[in-house]
Order: C-alpha cells, then sequence, then structure tokens
C-alpha cells in the first residue's frame, strides 16, 4: 500500500499535522498512520558547505586565499540536525512512499529547507505543497484538500537559492578580509553592515548637532491658552522680534477672528505585519525583536491562536473574510466578548482599511485563528503580545472615532495667536484602549477644552509668556525605531528619488524573519550596545563602518538585491545572471580591502591579560552586561565582569550591575557612587521576614515557569495540580 511522506519544519507542526492526519503509531523522528507518514526537519538539515570544504589552503585565513568563489556551492549536513536528516532519508528511501508532501513554512526560507534536505538526499519522487497560514486542524485539513503541485513554487526555491549563495559569497569573503587586513573579529554583510550604518550615522548626527535657541509666546486665558503662529510656524529664532511681539501683546485682549468646528473621524491603525509587532512589543513591554517573535511563535505553533508570524503584509485577502465570523466567535472572552459581540451583531463590513488582495503576497497581516482560547494558560508575555493582537484585529472592524475639532484664531495687538481643541462625540474603536499609549502619537489636535466663543467676541488675557527653548538633536535608536528605519530606510539616510523608490517597493533591508537576528547579531558582535533603551554604537561598530566598502554599507545594495530576488520568484528574472553578478560584486569588494590604506585600532584595551596567550583584553558591553574579550580573534577567550540586573540603586532608583560572584559578589550603581556586597544589600533591603507582595509572587512564579519550560521539569507545576486536588477533596 503506498503512502505519502509529509515533510514540516519543525517537531511541534509536524505532530499536529500527524493528529489532524491520524498518524498515530510512533517511530524515530517520525509518525505513521494508514495513508501518511509525517516526519520533520529542525530548521535547516542541510547548509551551505564552509570554506574548508572546497580546498585545505581555506582552513587558514589569509588574504591570499581571497576571493574564495566556488565554481559549483556545496551542501553539506548540519552537524547538530544530522541525525533527523538520516531519519528523512531512510524514509524516502521507503518503496511505500510515493509521493513527498512538503509542508514547510510556506515561505522563501521554508521552501529551501525542504528543497536543500530532498536534493541533498536525491530524492526524485513527486512534490505536493501544503501552503497555509495557520496551524489549527481546519487550516490544515482545508490546506490538504488544496495541495499544489511542487513544481508551482521551483521559482520561490531558485530565489531561495540565489540569496542563500549571493550571502555566502558576499559574507564570508568580505569578512574575512576584514579580519585578516586588520587582524580584528570583525563581520561585515548586506544587511547588518546597512543597520549598522544607520546607527553610527545617526550618533554621528547627534555629536555635531550645534543647539540653537528658539522662543515661543503663549497667552493665558480663563481655563486655555493661545499660542503665537507666523506663517504656520510657532517657532521665533530671532529673539529681538520675539520680544517686539510680546512688548505689542502685553496687556491687550484677545479678539476673536475666526472660529472653526470640523467633525473629524479618526480610523483604526492596520492590522499587524511582525516588523509593525516587535516595534509595538519594544516600545509598550521592552522585548526585544526577537523576544516578540519567539512569543509569537508560541502563540502560532503551541497555542494555535494566532496565524503565520513571519509576514509582511498589513492586509486580508478577501477569502479570509467568510472566516472572521469564527474567529470573532474564538476571541468572544473576557475583556473582549463585549466588542465581539457588538460586531457580530452589526455584522463584518470589510473595507479597503484591512481588506485588499492586491497588498496580500504569501500571508496575510498577523490575526486571531478559530481556536478558542483559555486566557489563563498563556503567561504573562504571551498574554501582552496576544492583547495587542486581538485588539487590533477587533479595531479595524469597529467604527471610527469621532471628535469635533475646534480652531480659534484671536489677534492680540495686531499678531495671531491660535488654540487647536477636541470633543470626542464617539470612541469608536478607541473604547478598545483606555491608555494613554494607545493614543495616535503623530495627532496634531490640541487636547484642551475650548470655551464657546463667536467671531468678534474679545477674550481676557491674563499673561503673554516668552518661553526660551532649544533645538533637540535626532534621537537615538531604540530597537523599535531601528525596525522601523531597517523597514524604511530611505526616510533615515540621503538617498535619490529613484533609490528611495526601490527601498519603498521593497520594503526595506533584511525580511520580517532575519531583521529581529540582524540586530541580534550587532550586539553579539560588539558593534552597538544598550544605554536604557537606546542604541549606541561601539567603537568598533563606527570603525568597522569607516572600513567597510562604501556600496555594502548602502541600504541600497540590500533593496536592489531583493527586487531581482522577487523577480526570480516569479520567474521573470534568471538567478544564473544574478549569481554571475555577485560573483563579480565580491571580487571587487575584496579588492577594495585589500587596496585600503585604513587602520583599526583598540581603543577599549582592559589591563587585564588573557590567561591563554597574554595579551591584553579588550572591556566590551553587551547586551547583559560587561565581559573581557581576547584582542586575538584566534585565541577566543572571554569571560564575564559584570551582567546588568533588575535591582534597583537606593540612592537614584537606576538599575544596579553585579560584579563577581558568590561571597564575593557585589552590587555597584555607575549613575551614583553606591557600591555594597550583595549579601548585604540582600539583607538590608531584602529582609525574608517581610511578606512578599502580590509582584514579588508573580515574578517568582513567572521565574519558575520560565526554567520548568528551558528544562522540561514540571514537577513545580505538578506539585501545584496536587495541592489543589487537596483542596478540591475537602
Amino acid at each position: 500500500m503506498s503512502k505519502k511522506l509529509v515533510l514540516a519544519e519543525k517537531p511541534s507542526v509536524g505532530k499536529d499535522i500527524a493528529r489532524v492526519l491520524k498518524c498515530s503509531k510512533k517511530g524515530a523522528g517520525y509518525l505513521e498512520g494508514n495513508d501518511y507518514v509525517v516526519t520533520w526537519a529542525l530548521g535547516h538539515l542541510v547548509g551551505l558547505a564552509d570554506p574548508e570544504s572546497y580546498d585545505d589552503k581555506y582552513k587558514t585565513w589569509s588574504m591570499e586565499t581571497l576571493p574564495m568563489l566556488p565554481k559549483e556551492m556545496k551542501l553539506v549536513v548540519l552537524k547538530e540536525s544530522s541525525k533527523q536528516y538520516h531519519c528523512v532519508k531512510e524514509l524516502l528511501k521507503r518503496k511505500d512512499i510515493t509521493e513527498v508532501i512538503i509542508a514547510t513554512d510556506a515561505g522563501r526560507e521554508g521552501e529551501l529547507v525542504a528543497r536543500w534536505a530532498l536534493n541533498k538526499a536525491h530524492c526524485q519522487k513527486p512534490l505536493k505543497r501544503l501552503w497555509i497560514s495557520s496551524v489549527t486542524d481546519k487550516a490544515i485539513l482545508e490546506g490538504f484538500r488544496h495541495l499544489k503541485p511542487g513544481s508551482s513554487y521551483d521559482a520561490l526555491y531558485k530565489a531561495a537559492i540565489c540569496r542563500a549563495e549571493g550571502d555566502w559569497l558576499v559574507g564570508l569573503n568580505v569578512t574575512r578580509a576584514l579580519t585578516c587586513k586588520y587582524n580584528a573579529q570583525l563581520s561585515a554583510g548586506r544587511v547588518q553592515s546597512a543597520a549598522l550604518y544607520m546607527v553610527v550615522k545617526r550618533e554621528e548626527e547627534i555629536k555635531n548637532f550645534v543647539p540653537k535657541p528658539y522662543y515661543t509666546l503663549t497667552a493665558k486665558c480663563q481655563g486655555f491658552q493661545l499660542t503665537y503662529e507666523s506663517k504656520d510656524q510657532k517657532r521665533l529664532f530671532d529673539e529681538k522680534l520675539a520680544d517686539s511681539i510680546l512688548k505689542s501683546a502685553e496687556g491687550k485682549p484677545a479678539k476673536v477672528s475666526s472660529v472653526t468646528s470640523l467633525l473629524k473621524k479618526q480610523y483604526a491603525p492596520m492590522l499587524y505585519d511582525l516588523t509593525e509587532l516587535q516595534r509595538d512589543g519594544n516600545k509598550f513591554f521592552g522585548f526585544s525583536p526577537k523576544e516578540t517573535l519567539s512569543i509569537m511563535q508560541r502563540l502560532y505553533e503551541n497555542y494555535k491562536l494566532l496565524t503565520y508570524p513571519r509576514t509582511d503584509s498589513r492586509y486580508l485577502s478577501e477569502d479570509i473574510v467568510p472566516t472572521s465570523k469564527d474567529r470573532l466567535k474564538s476571541i468572544a472572552i473576557g475583556p473582549y466578548r463585549s466588542f465581539a459581540a457588538e460586531i457580530l451583531n452589526k455584522g463584518i463590513k470589510a473595507h479597503k482599511g484591512f481588506v485588499d488582495n492586491s497588498k496580500v503576497s504569501d500571508h496575510h497581516a498577523i490575526i486571531p485563528t478559530e481556536e478558542s482560547v483559555n486566557l489563563s494558560s498563556l503567561n504573562h508575555d504571551e498574554r501582552k503580545i496576544y492583547d495587542l493582537v486581538i485588539k487590533r484585529f477587533l479595531s479595524v472592524m469597529m467604527p471610527p472615532c469621532e471628535y469635533q475639532a475646534v480652531k480659534i484664531e484671536a489677534d492680540i495687538g495686531g499678531n495671531l495667536f491660535t488654540a487647536k481643541g477636541r470633543h470626542v462625540l464617539a470612541k469608536g474603536w478607541k473604547a478598545l484602549y483606555d491608555k494613554e499609549w494607545d493614543e495616535d502619537e503623530n495627532e496634531s489636535d490640541d487636547k484642551q477644552d475650548l470655551p464657546a466663543c463667536k467671531q468678534g467676541e474679545l477674550i481676557k488675557v491674563h499673561q503673554v509668556i516668552k518661553n526660551r527653548l532649544m533645538t533637540k538633536p535626532p534621537a537615538r535608536f531604540t530597537e523599535a525605531t531601528l525596525l522601523s528605519a531597517m523597514e524604511k530606510p530611505h526616510l533615515y539616510v540621503t538617498v535619490d528619488k529613484e533609490a528611495a523608490k526601490t527601498l519603498g517597493e521593497t520594503g526595506g533591508i533584511g525580511t520580517v524573519a532575519t531583521r529581529a537576528d540582524i540586530i541580534e547579531k550587532l550586539y553579539n558582535m560588539y558593534y552597538i550596545e544598550k544605554s536604557g533603551k537606546e542604541i549606541l554604537p561601539t567603537s568598533k561598530g563606527r570603525q568597522l563602518i569607516d572600513l567597510v566598502p562604501k556600496d555594502l554599507k548602502s541600504p541600497l545594495l540590500t533593496a536592489k538585491w531583493e527586487m531581482e530576488l522577487e523577480q526570480i520568484s516569479k520567474g521573470k528574472s534568471s538567478p544564473d545572471a544574478f549569481l554571475s553578478k555577485i560573483r563579480k560584486y565580491t571580487e571587487d569588494l575584496v579588492k577594495d580591502v585589500k587596496a585600503s590604506g585604513d587602520k583599526y585600532v583598540h581603543d577599549n584595551l582592559s589591563g587585564k591579560r588573557c590567561p591563554n596567550c597574554q595579551k591584553f583584553m579588550l572591556e566590551v558591553k553587551g547586551k547583559h552586561g560587561v565581559m573581557y574579550v581576547c584582542q586575538d580573534r584566534s585565541c577566543g577567550y572571554k569571560e564575564a565582569v559584570s551582567r546588568f540586573t533588575n535591582t534597583r540603586c537606593p540612592n537614584c532608583h537606576k538599575r544596579l550591575e553585579q560584579r563577581g560572584e558568590g561571597e564575593g559578589a557585589v552590587y555597584i550603581c555607575i549613575t551614583c557612587t553606591f557600591r555594597q556586597k550583595v549579601s548585604a544589600y540582600n539583607k538590608q533591603y531584602r529582609n525574608s521576614s517581610e511578606k512578599l507582595g502580590k509582584k514579588d509572587v508573580g515574578k517568582y512564579l513567572k521565574k519558575i515557569q520560565k526554567e520548568n519550560e528551558e528544562t522540561g521539569n514540571f514537577a513545580f507545576a505538578e506539585a501545584f495540580g496536587k495541592l489543589n486536588e487537596a483542596k478540591d477533596k475537602k
């Protein structure tokens, strides 16, 4: 009897598919049923070979062996997942397996995961493709009823190969060239270099910024204030002019010259794609992009409550609209019940604000599935991200917020002063949100309550004030704003109109799936560091940008790549022509590095020597603390110096650093002069006899839960279960 082999990307998804397909017989790395055998990858099972695999001369890093341009790229089984690869390979060899169904993530990288494994195993069996955006039972069954021929995705596979081989050629060659040239652990790539460049450029703008004084004039009236305006500008850079206007306005009443009142509507923001969700996760909760993606993956794979996370679309296709009713019913619980019920009662009205086929490519926006939810099963962080997505989904189907925008223009001593206010008539979708941060930051209307007045009316002015202010430099990047910059780099770097158009059309640098990893890599390579929420370039990062070839740090390069890869994925462009161009480009980049006369200087040398090679170590500030790292890249020794904690300084309430371990551990505040042994601090400020607050208990339980998830030890949860059973019996 013939069977079909289903290849999923991860065990959790594979097991869900197996359950739906009634494959319950367990094997080593697979599940089997009457008609299907379901197995899985562990991410990539196969990857591009390291340079050493092509020639022994590449085992030694040297400028003489560059550029490395293999005629044909080799695939190798990845060591960490070789056991599962061989399981998949043996299943492919089975005579009863007559067809393979690719069920990896529906996207370019997911296609590569499956095709590389099949290619390495020399699989020639017919291929079908499962393409779904959620892993609920309903979505899986529907997907299997509409399988597509594997050949329909051949062009997507070719685009994925081009991306992988292109990054290998450029990234490894430039990294080796820079490292050998300057004898420092340096790496560069088309996306990470462009992202780092924006951080470095912003820091230079801040450093070179010269603040200028400017002046504003406000007229204080009973219960509200008017602001001076001149040709739509409130700022006055000429102090003499400001003084002159102040003098002419002092002691004069405000004569109302016009009162305008407009009914305005504010519609809900668009649905979430991954980048927007990562931005809000960082902005509201301080989650790194990587943390938000990890939480989303759990909500998608483990809980099956949200749809595919790695999407760059903020719209739904028309075929999803009929499923909205079931999705609303699934979330009609707790704080969402009344809003979902109201939408269901009034009927779902799909409009171009969230439904547009032309703006959905591989996957639609992130929305809830039809799976029913138990909110108590989600941990604190999962609940936060789930809440963001659900509120955004509900809000696009709710009425707009309606308000009366009022503007008063008045003459004070021959000068124009204005006041803006608003009166909310109907909250609409904003009824979902009861916190200040949910307000649209870009709203220009002032929130003050304005009195009812008529044209020609005189209003008493109590005082006219001149305010002296200073212009501010651009803000440093946070992880949220760096994601925005990677998505729309043409708004952050100077490019011509044609380049800006290209960047806009391709969605910026990197993809929704890779941006979080790129930011993490910049931290791990010590190119950037955090100060509070702000991102700063390190000395190493600044120097690298000076050393990297100019073309490689331009966001336009990766935008052009993505545009060409998109054409290849649609079968409209040649993959061979693309790779030929990349090989020539790689040669030029290596030549640039070889010809450079620049120098690299370690300006963060510590006074401590490496215990292995005796060279002075570098003091680097990572994401989680300070480390000593050997300056010799071939040595690789590193050790922790201090780590950032959530413990607060009793003097200035800033976060403390912990230096040392055990009895010698010390808390240090880098803001003030506080310094105290950890044991003494705990004794003084954490008296164990004091009753723990609800917040402390919550933090402890969250910590235990995280440890259990990481270790697979659920004894703590079992103990609580037994305790609850005992209570029930009583």
